[in-house]
């Protein structure tokens, strides 16, 4: 196991030196002049504007600009933001509980709805659930996140008024931050009323963030599942008299999994994308919001760090579905 684990370790080393580069090249083929938008209206000289440029290391070549941000990266240090003048972690690190929160729910939403809805699918294959199951998914993989989530703020915010609009919890309530996770944090408070909001908040974007996941998976696991069915084994197991539990749960789950384990890690690198127009639409102060306002504002370092470390946590949690793999079936660690 520990060897498998290696390998998969060695894999990683070339993929984040290839997310630096490409954070770096391709966001300074974005338009515009950092220092001038730093600068505003008030605009600036062009010997101060020389100035800045130096500070900032933008007159260097290219080539030489990115090995000392790479110098910079192996050390740890990501930068201070241009605007904020904070650094680019200790901004990362306030915000990515935000983030962290509303794609937990959404991803758990997804699972829970979708692997039970996928399952069902399979088992009543051609029945009307099972159209009806896949027509739903297909229609929620389809809809772009920035429309749905829109038409859900219209219907069940403006017109029921069920949910609010926006934000994490309602500006009435100030909850001291100790987790960084709203929900956890309005419970530590004590403060009534505070809990109910920040899950009303919550509520809306979640399911607007975890419909397309919520789909992926649906139609993953109905398709593993006719496949493990359709297996000697499953008809070997229904021959010896074992009940539909046992043959679903025991036999044809188990090994249906590793197809849909595999959809959900994918859906992480899905969240995090989707989460960027979620979090906009829902002025959610998370990284999306946050990535969004870094390339307005063209905040390299900010830019920089931020993809740097999105891309991080999606590849580490990679290699943790890559050793669930090998927990669920131990012949793939000798064949991967």
């Amino acid at each position: 196991m520990i060897r498998f684990i290696l390998r998969k370790l060695a894999i990683l080393v070339p993929t984040f030196i290839g997310v630096t580069l490409i954070a770096f090249v391709f966001i300074r083929m974005i338009p515009g002049d950092p220092v001038l938008l730093m600068a505003g209206e008030r605009g600036m000289s062009e010997e101060r504007h020389a100035e800045m440029m130096a500070l900032y290391g933008f007159d260097r070549p290219i080539i030489e600009q990115y090995f000392v941000y790479i110098k910079k990266v192996v050390q740890g240090d990501l930068g201070v933001s241009i605007i904020t003048k904070r650094p680019v972690l200790e901004e990362f690190l306030a915000l990515f509980p935000a983030t962290i929160e509303l794609s937990m729910v959404a991803i758990m939403l997804a699972v829970f709805i979708g692997l039970p809805v996928g399952m069902i699918a399979a088992v009543k294959r051609g029945s009307t659930f099972d159209h009806a199951a896949m027509a739903g998914a297909l229609a929620g993989y389809s809809m772009p996140i920035f429309w749905w989530g829109l038409l859900c703020i219209i219907f069940f915010s403006g017109i029921l008024g069920w949910t609010p609009v926006s934000g994490r919890i309602n500006l009435l309530y100030y909850i001291e931050p100790v987790t960084g996770f709203m929900l956890i944090d309005s419970l530590l408070s004590g403060v009534d009323g505070a809990f109910a909001s920040a899950l009303s908040h919550l509520i809306l974007p979640s399911i607007v963030l975890g419909t397309i996941p919520m789909a992926v998976i649906a139609r993953q696991t109905r398709s593993a599942m006719l496949e493990v069915l359709g297996e000697d084994y499953v008809r070997t197991a229904k021959a010896k008299g074992l009940g539909p539990g046992r043959v679903i749960g025991l036999h044809t789950l188990r090994n249906a999994l590793i197809p849909v384990v595999t959809i959900i890690g994918l859906q992480v690198g899905v969240l995090f994308a989707g989460a960027i127009l979620t979090e906009t639409i829902f002025a959610w102060p998370g990284i999306g919001k946050w990535i969004v306002d870094s390339i307005n504002r063209r905040d390299y370092p900010s830019l920089q760090g931020g993809l740097l470390l999105i891309a991080t946590v999606i590849m580490t949690v990679n290699l943790l579905v890559d050793v669930l793999y090998g927990l669920i079936n131990p012949q793939i660690r000798h064949t991967r």
